[in-house]
């Protein structure tokens, strides 16, 4: 299952000053959507709203036009995931609602190298339940960040953020997962949601992954919709997704995709 380690791309320091920029810019595009997210506002004017903060600052989304082999390459800059849409929602004509959280996914490619986060966000008012179901994802993304040093294993991370998640009467999806990133927007390795401690690969100075708890209520279980992307969760439940880039340093994680 781990065969990949030796394929993993070791960035060098100067690379992750890169990686650093592409990461500042990547949540500097995050912020813009973030300030235009409101009531009776539609995810595709969201949408927009990246890929005009991208063009003025000279990076492009590599989401767009994405094709991971489904036959239908992704239409849009970001991924606009509401309620019971766990992670790849498309931008388009749906209005945002009162009450209603949604996660906004995006990537920047600056120099050749990608940024990657995500948050969760309500709308308006949100119910308690929905700000909690918020901040425990928040949360689980923060523990993970801390573990991401060299000497801990890939299961370390796994097990932390699923342990976490389900002591606060949650699930993960076993489906979905973190990955590296890089030159591509997806490298080896893959780092999942859940694991055993001292299993998987081992973390290594100069690894760069994207850590992205994507957490359900009721069930881990999803399914994709008819337009090949939208993951939404099976029974039709709340859903959120926290990402950051994160660089495994000598000096302890460094959030990349950090303001």
């Amino acid at each position: 299952m781990y065969g990949f380690e030796s394929r993993v791309n070791i960035k060098s320091e100067s690379e992750i000053a890169i990686m650093r920029e592409a990461g500042r810019l990547n949540r500097q595009t995050l912020e813009a959507v973030k300030a235009a997210i409101a009531p009776g506002v539609t995810t595709g004017e969201l949408n927009e709203v990246a890929e005009s903060f991208q063009r003025q600052h000279g990076i492009y989304s590599p989401f767009k036009n994405y094709d991971p082999g489904n036959g239908v390459p992704f239409p849009g800059s970001i991924c606009t995931s509401i309620n019971e849409v766990l992670v790849h929602g498309i931008p388009g004509k749906r209005k945002l609602q009162e009450g209603d959280i949604i996660s906004i996914d995006c990537g920047a490619v600056y120099e050749g190298f990608v940024g990657d986060a995500a948050f969760t966000i309500g709308v308006g008012e949100i119910s308690h339940k929905a700000q909690h179901l918020i901040d425990v994802t928040a949360k689980a993304l923060e523990i993970a960040t801390a573990m991401m040093v060299p000497g801990n294993h890939s299961g370390d991370i796994g097990a932390a953020i699923e342990e976490y998640v389900e002591s606060e009467g949650y699930f993960v999806t076993h489906t979905y997962t973190g990955h590296g990133v890089g030159r591509q927007m997806h490298e080896d390795p893959q780092l999942t949601n859940y694991g055993q401690q001292g299993t998987g690969f081992l973390l290594r100075e100069g690894m760069t992954i994207a850590i992205e708890p994507m957490v359900l209520v009721g069930t881990r279980q999803t399914k994709v919709l008819g337009d090949r992307w939208t993951v939404v969760s099976k029974n039709g439940g709340l859903t959120a997704h926290q990402e950051d880039t994160i660089a495994v340093t000598k000096n302890g994680p460094l959030v990349l995709t950090a303001l």
